[in-house]
């Protein structure tokens, strides 16, 4: 959500980013929009002046017992209010068109973020290791092909309770998803100062709203009952963690992490990823928030950037991060990393965490704002998101990376105390 009045003061500032986001310009609408609230409210504002000065002439006519003139007044009194009463649901209608212009609008993209129009114009910022050579596998073999012949990875049981894009893991693969999951949320907490939390997976549409995932991108989330809906990524409850909240500078940044499942309708990916794991309706995903002051957003994205990517060097995994174009960016972004992780089987690198700061853009929306140490008044915080990372497609990652000529999968080293000393998924 945008400052009305940043933008009457920067039009073509605004119109110029949102230019470099594919987006047309806005300012002249949101002003106009704007010109007529202002105009409105000064309307009102005099309405309400004439019925207090009119009340008060009221009790003068009848001091000097003018009785015409005091019921003239009494009648000018009812029909202002009338008015006035009629006016402020308009105020309100007003407020809501300006409202609802704002909220569908992209947050403006950073500088240095480089410009294009998909994700074609991402460009590589740098890339982690080497392809892995797997000794006397011509064809990689990708992670449905190896999780269905273990036994362990079952598409058509899933179809059956409950359609397309789900799966049922078993035995050791459903031990290798749990145990990534426990790595890295012990990871984060233990090595990286997260502090872990387990939020609700049911969120209400205010929550939605201050993330930036309503009103625009309500077709993609799956609504449980009237005023709830399952969340799409924990950064939903977490960042809400300080909706409304004024907090002290002293506890900032404040960090936090949370291993739980996602639902998506992947609305408009119909087509796409169809077979195996990749694109799921349900999945687990350990989430990073944080929140900072404006001046330190900057550094923590990269920070951020750097405990994701050490999940996956630990798991010895070879991948590359994107720099995300201003047209591949996501809605609520001002700059985002994507790491992208090698699949053999794909013989492609394929997303699997995305970090993103997003300036003032969220904490706007939730009303979220700390008070400075050394300084007057209130500023709102940045906020900041990030996958840390993916627990599906890091299996998909370990299965296809891992893969042996049998069909087995060697469990990498770090996971192994969470598989019980297990060297070997066959």
């Amino acid at each position: 959500m945008f400052d009305i009045k940043w933008i009457r003061d920067n039009p073509q500032a605004f119109d110029t980013a949102l230019a470099r986001r594919g987006v047309e310009a806005a300012s002249a609408r949101l002003i106009a929009l704007d010109d007529a609230r202002r105009a409105h409210i000064a309307r009102l504002q005099e309405a309400q002046e004439r019925r207090n000065a009119a009340s008060k002439e009221i009790g003068k006519a009848k001091a000097q017992k003018d009785d015409a003139a005091a019921q003239a007044l009494i009648d000018e009194v009812a029909k202002i209010k009338s008015m006035i009463q009629d006016g402020e649901e308009e105020e309100r209608r007003l407020n809501e068109a300006l409202d609802q212009a704002l909220c569908v609008i992209p947050n403006l993209p950073l500088a240095d973020v480089p410009d294009g129009a998909d994700e074609a114009g991402n460009v590589v910022r740098h890339v982690h290791g080497a392809k892995p050579v797997l000794p006397a596998i011509n064809k990689p073999k990708e992670h449905f092909e190896l999780g269905e012949a273990l036994g362990g990875m079952d598409f058509g049981t899933a179809a059956k309770m409950s359609g397309s894009r789900f799966v049922l893991l078993k035995g050791q693969l459903a031990r290798l998803e749990r145990a990534l999951g426990q790595f890295m949320i012990d990871l984060h907490t233990t090595e990286h100062g997260y502090m872990e939390v387990s939020p609700p997976l049911l969120v209400n549409g205010s929550a939605l709203y201050g993330t930036g995932q309503l009103p625009k991108f309500e077709e993609d989330l799956f609504r449980a009952g009237e005023g709830h809906y399952l969340i799409p990524t924990a950064e939903v409850p977490l960042t809400n963690m300080v909706a409304d909240e004024i907090l002290g500078e002293e506890v900032l940044p404040l960090r936090v992490t949370a291993l739980t499942h996602c639902f998506r309708s992947e609305a408009g990916s119909a087509g796409r990823d169809t077979r195996g794991m990749l694109r799921q309706h349900q999945f687990q995903k350990c989430e990073l928030v944080s929140v900072t002051r404006p001046e330190d957003s900057a550094a923590e994205l990269e920070r951020m950037l750097g405990c994701a990517e050490a999940v996956l060097q630990k798991l010895g995994l070879h991948y590359r991060v994107m720099t995300l174009c201003t047209g591949d960016m996501g809605f609520g972004s001002q700059k985002t990393y994507d790491i992208e992780v090698w699949l053999p089987g794909q013989d492609m690198f394929r997303e699997i965490s995305s970090c993103s700061v997003c300036g003032d853009f969220q904490a706007r929306r939730m009303n979220a704002r700390y008070r400075p140490a050394d300084a007057k008044g209130l500023r709102h915080v940045h906020t900041l998101n990030g996958s840390g990372i993916a627990v599906g497609r890091a299996m998909i990652a370990v299965m296809e990376n891992y893969q042996n000529v049998d069909g087995s999968i060697t469990v990498p080293d770090v996971l192994r105390p969470y598989m019980g000393g297990l060297e070997r998924i066959s």
